[in-house]
């Protein structure tokens, strides 16, 4: 429905998009997710029609927009500020874009009621919206978007200025009523978390290009470059060295933190610089030992500490390698402890090893190119 073909964007001279191009089908809910100052809020800009593009094209349904202005595009926006009306009640606030339509006050009526419905907030017709929480103003900007029908909906970091709870239960029923709707969506943050809870598909910018792209479970599984690896907080990214092939697809690659052999399907030669992505082992996987103290775990029967083994537990038959470090610090996190060891590396356990031990653990170590 929505298409964007090479929209590029400059700002005193610096380039700040770069030939992006990208489709949102019907239904679809698309996020652009980067750090500040990547470009998405830009790019939503340009979508929506409140800052024109160097170049591109954008359309919706095979029909060129540059023509089109932004109240005539029929796009919803909601923006982090929720952007509402102090002066006016939660009713007229819902209603204002269709007063600027010059709809039927009975339509108006029923669109209001429709709209606050579908977010919860039936009875709240008559509040001042000075009167309410933020996540129930945010709420009423969704209403407000939602009333006019668009024919996509565009969120600008709609949740950045809550608190996590607020922001779950908000996340929670935005889902929903995007499933509910069937209104394509482009959904911008710089949280990963929200992105993936809500993204059919999962845009990352990065110097003013779409660096990765696929559904969440995708990106997450095969990062594919050191930047989204350490963008996502996928585990430790290390530099290594490749030693040499062991066989077809396994390579051996020492970096700082040990040798290591590495599952991988790029094209190596010896000498070869590399980035490893170094991923923690879920905690009721991993096992770890200590020659001092009988009462803590140890590696499974049959496994060789100092050796890698094969871990047919993920696809492409990843595999394990084990790395001896001391204890750094432990942080208690929900129902498992964040072990970071002294040589930067991280996993996580079930029962918290004392700080300044040294101790065996698994990783999976991951070829980034």
């Amino acid at each position: 429905m929505l298409q964007l073909t090479s929209i590029t964007k400059s700002y005193n001279s610096k380039p700040l998009l770069d030939n992006i191009s990208f489709t949102v089908a019907e239904g679809e809910t698309v996020c652009l997710l980067g750090a500040s100052g990547s470009g998405k809020s830009t790019l939503l800009r340009i979508i929506a029609g409140l800052e024109s593009p160097d170049s591109g094209l954008i359309s919706f349904g095979g029909v060129d927009l540059a023509s089109t202005p932004p109240h005539l595009r029929d796009f919803g926006l909601v923006f982090q500020d929720y952007a509402l009306f102090p002066h006016l009640n939660v009713n007229d606030n819902v209603a204002f874009g269709l007063k600027m339509r010059r709809m039927r006050q009975d339509e108006i009526s029923q669109r209001v009621a429709s709209s606050l419905e579908l977010v919860n907030l039936k009875g709240f017709e008559q509040r001042s919206v000075n009167d309410l929480s933020g996540g129930e103003q945010q709420r009423v900007a969704l209403a407000r978007a939602l009333a006019i029908r668009p024919r996509l909906l565009m969120f600008d970091e709609p949740l950045g200025a809550l608190d996590r709870t607020l922001r779950e239960g908000l996340l929670n029923g935005l889902r929903s009523i995007l499933q509910k709707t069937k209104v394509p969506a482009i959904y911008v943050t710089h949280d990963q978390e929200e992105a993936f809870a809500i993204a059919d598909r999962v845009m990352i910018l990065h110097n003013g290009n779409i660096i990765r792209a696929g559904t969440p479970a995708d990106v997450w599984a095969n990062p594919q470059s050191a930047y989204v690896a350490e963008f996502l907080g996928l585990g430790n990214v290390i530099e290594g060295e490749v030693k040499g092939k062991i066989k077809s697809g396994e390579w051996k690659v020492e970096s700082s933190v040990g040798e290591f052999v590495v599952m991988c399907k790029h094209k190596h030669s010896k000498g070869e610089k590399v980035h490893l992505l170094a991923r923690p082992i879920a905690e009721q996987n991993n096992r770890w030992s200590s020659s001092s103290a009988r009462a803590e775990r140890t590696l499974s029967e049959g496994e060789v500490e100092d050796e890698a083994s094969r871990d047919v537990s993920r696809p492409e038959g990843r595999i394990q390698n084990t790395v001896q470090s001391i204890v750094a610090d432990v942080i208690f996190q929900q129902d498992k402890y964040k072990v970071t060891l002294d040589n930067g590396l991280y996993v996580y356990l079930k029962d918290a090893p004392k700080i300044g031990k040294k101790i065996s653990v698994r990783v999976k170590i991951e070829c980034l190119g």
